[in-house]
């Protein structure tokens, strides 16, 4: 496959440095513009991460790729979209609509933001569990009159919720989920949360973050029909938390079902699921989609984050639900800043890719 040319929207925040990592070396992706602020704009990429005192503010971990060192920053509206296969959008201000809305006009955008999640036209798609809403793309283009389209990704914690439940909804009629979220600092973007106010604490209130995540559950589980989403039977009710974690989100979930389950159900489930995933083997996909424990301790976030190379989703402490007729309650992890974010983003970018849409 001839190598996609990429911009990164956003490059300098924290998503897109994560972006900038998650790209080195990428067989299918090159990245060849990189936009930000007017602040950044005209400077080397390296250049423009440094702050007043000097010194490099680099989110992502380990170094600055150097493939990225050099490239010049520009701004927004100086992006050649003639020269661009994709964009992919990390603005994480206000201003992600009226950018994603300038870029789709052009060429194809997957985004983290939240600015066009709840359109009707417009997919949450997560690689691997509902490949099958992407054909709304094309309408969305058509209806729009776009040359491109806009795909976000889900909020991070939806992410992980929606990945354990769809072999639920499918095998077992998941119809009621009631689901508590740890979530990781990290998660709060770079000011998002106080180191005082965080440590040796739990913030029992995430703004806007339990609305998201009971509308995006039903869109991305339910089926494409006549152009638009029906959303999932199932009902979402959700109490979002922040914890001193730095990343990682754990959620604590009850799931009643219209068909008995038990652990040892839910470990053949999620072992099965793996076998039939729809991305295995794409560059970004890791081995294992789920990994299910039975040790009760686990998961942990020291443990888990790494494994898959944060884009596996761990799942322990199944048990049966006695508070339903028929249920499972069990214990997951999902790396908010990688499957959840700009890694998940490029193995979108590769799924759609493998299905002609890119």
């Amino acid at each position: 496959m001839e190598r996609k040319r990429v911009a990164v929207v956003g490059a300098t925040g924290s998503v897109g440095q994560e972006f900038i990592q998650s790209l080195e070396g990428h067989p299918w992706f090159e990245v060849d513009q990189l936009a930000a602020s007017e602040r950044s704009a005209g400077k080397r990429y390296v250049d423009a991460l440094r702050g007043p005192d000097g010194m490099i503010k680099w989110d992502a971990g380990g170094q600055v790729p150097a493939y990225a060192e050099g490239i010049q920053v520009r701004r927004i509206d100086e992006l050649d979209t003639s020269r661009l296969d994709l964009a992919f959008s990390a603005v994480e201000s206000e201003a992600a609509r009226s950018i994603e809305t300038g870029l789709a006009a052009e060429v194809p955008v997957i985004s983290t933001s939240s600015a066009y999640r709840y359109e009707e036209d417009v997919p949450i798609l997560i690689p691997g569990i509902n490949d099958e809403q992407a054909g709304l793309l094309d309408v969305q283009s058509k209806r729009r009159g776009w040359k491109g389209w806009v795909a976000p990704l889900p909020n991070c914690t939806t992410t992980g919720l929606a990945i354990t439940l769809k072999p639920l909804v499918e095998k077992y009629g998941a119809r009621r989920v009631i689901m508590t979220s740890l979530q990781a600092i990290s998660g709060g973007g770079r000011s998002g949360v106080a180191a005082m106010g965080i440590t040796d604490n739990v913030l029992p209130y995430i703004a806007n973050e339990e609305r998201k995540v009971m509308v995006e559950t039903r869109k991305i589980l339910g089926s494409l029909e006549g152009g638009r989403i029906r959303d999932a039977d199932v009902r979402v009710s959700c109490t979002c938390t922040r914890v001193p974690v730095i990343d990682g989100h754990t959620e604590s979930v009850s799931v009643e079902t219209e068909k008995k389950i038990g652990p040892d159900d839910a470990r053949r489930l999620y072992e099965e699921a793996n076998s039939g995933i729809s991305v295995a083997g794409l560059p970004s996909a890791p081995e294992k989609y789920y990994a299910f424990h039975e040790d009760p301790t686990r998961p942990q976030p020291r443990m888990e984050r790494d494994v898959g190379g944060g884009m596996t989703t761990t799942i322990g402490r199944a048990e049966e639900m006695d508070l339903f007729g028929n249920g499972l309650k069990y214990v997951l992890f999902s790396h908010n800043k990688k499957m959840g974010s700009a890694k998940g983003a490029v193995l979108l970018a590769e799924m759609l890719c493998s299905k002609g849409k890119i």
